[in-house]
Formats: C-alpha cells, sequence, structure tokens
C-alpha cells in the first residue's frame, strides 16, 4: 500500500474548510466557536485535548482528522511516544481497524515532523 502523504492532506482539509467558509459562513463560525469552547486549558490541557482527538480519528478512520490532529499534537509539544499511547487506547477501543489505522496516525506524525526539519 503507497504511503499517504499526511502533509498534503493537511493542506487539503485547510483548502476544504476555506471553501466552506465562504460557501457557509454561519456554518463555519459556529463550528469554529465549538473548537474555542472545547480545546483551551481546563481540567485537561489542550496537549491532552489534541492526543484525544487523534486517538478519535484513527478510531473513525478519518484521513484529514488524523492528519490535522497529529500536526496539532505536535504544535502543542507533544512527543512521539505520548502519540503512540493515545494510538495504542484507539487500538484497544476501536480493534483491528484501528490498529491498521493507528500505524498511518503514526506515520501522519512523523510526517509532521520531518515536515519542520
Amino acid at each position: 500500500m503507497p504511503e499517504k502523504d499526511f502533509i498534503a492532506i493537511s493542506r487539503s482539509v485547510s483548502k476544504g474548510a476555506a471553501t466552506l467558509r465562504k460557501a457557509h459562513p454561519e456554518l463555519m463560525q459556529a463550528f469554529s466557536g465549538v473548537g474555542k469552547a472545547v480545546y483551551p486549558d481546563g481540567a485537561l490541557d489542550n496537549k491532552t485535548k489534541e492526543l484525544i482527538a487523534l486517538a478519535i480519528g484513527v478510531t473513525v478512520r478519518c484521513d484529514g482528522c488524523v492528519a490535522h490532529h497529529a500536526m496539532a499534537c505536535l504544535d502543542k509539544g507533544a512527543t512521539r511516544e505520548e502519540v503512540v499511547e493515545a494510538i495504542a487506547v484507539a487500538i484497544h477501543m476501536g480493534g483491528g481497524p484501528s490498529m491498521v489505522y493507528g500505524a498511518e496516525a503514526l506515520e501522519a506524525y512523523d510526517q509532521h515532523v520531518k515536515d519542520r526539519l
């Protein structure tokens, strides 16, 4: 199976969001508002929330979610080891399909690391 380009997928997600923002600004403003309400530090810090989001992306097998949240995990200072543990929880909850997709999530994180070197 060819390697997915998660950097390109991240860019595509951003482009798609911009297109939706122009087509339905009220919807995208509301969606952005949910993120602004959810992601600030609280009982859980932002990094932990991004690790949770990455794990959910694995369980639902969403390329765009994994690409975006792998980059966000890196932005928030998550280590590769923390990403691996979040993926492990996703695999536990999602079974075999999450195991297959968990490897892709780790590849997404690694691609974002390499892209920043």
